[in-house]
């Protein structure tokens, strides 16, 4: 089975990746953040790093999906290369930050990639507000991140629910981030584990 946990950022991704990973035996695959050498200079400087950004973004992902996920038997994949092209390289077209060919540069990549890579059997997406967000953005306290405007957060959120609503590629978890802490909350992870097991999620044999 190979699970992705889609969302925002600061949304919890990476802890619920964590806890499915631990409680279900599943072999994590982060997000590589940190790894990416544009991404603090392009929080200062959007348009003159944006594409090199999101290029690496996308040779990453492919690296990851052909090492881990798609020879992998029990995945859980932190963020998605679905997202990197229909929310986030897509906003910085759309704010005009990232120009027209390299946009279409981008896309023409995208298309070719996702032909080689397997579709998940599950989407969890984690469904927050700008305020929940930038709360758990404050907590993690990545420097990089504390000056993320709302309304760019706002504007992500805004992309995110047309993608759920036209994705079609696997069977979908909504979440709702605002009302769940699946990390602190026993009762919460509980409840989540148990609509997990609806799609056929369950701990390996022993």
């Amino acid at each position: 089975m190979y699970i992705a946990v889609a969302g925002n950022i600061g949304a919890g991704k990476s802890s619920l990746v964590k806890l499915l990973s631990e409680t279900y035996a599943l072999s994590p695959v982060y997000e590589a953040v940190d790894e990416n050498p544009y991404l603090e200079d392009f929080y200062q400087d959007m348009r003159s790093y944006a594409f090199a950004s999101q290029m690496f973004f996308l040779a990453r992902r492919l690296e990851q999906h052909i090492a881990q996920v798609n020879p992998g038997s029990r995945i859980i994949q932190d963020r998605t290369i679905y997202e990197d092209a229909a929310i986030f390289a897509r906003n910085l077209f759309e704010e005009g930050i990232m120009s027209k060919r390299d946009f279409a540069t981008y896309q023409r990549m995208y298309e070719a990639i996702k032909l080689a890579l397997r579709p998940p059997d599950l989407l969890i997406y984690l469904e927050a507000s700008v305020e929940t967000l930038k709360t758990r953005i404050a907590q993690r306290g990545r420097a990089y991140e504390q000056n993320i405007e709302d309304a760019y957060l706002k504007r992500l959120n805004v992309l995110y629910e047309t993608f759920i609503a036209g994705y079609d590629s696997s069977d979908v978890l909504i979440i709702r981030a605002d009302e769940t802490d699946f990390i602190h909350n026993p009762a919460d992870s509980l409840s989540l584990q148990s609509r997990l097991e609806r799609f056929g999620l369950v701990p390996p044999l022993l």
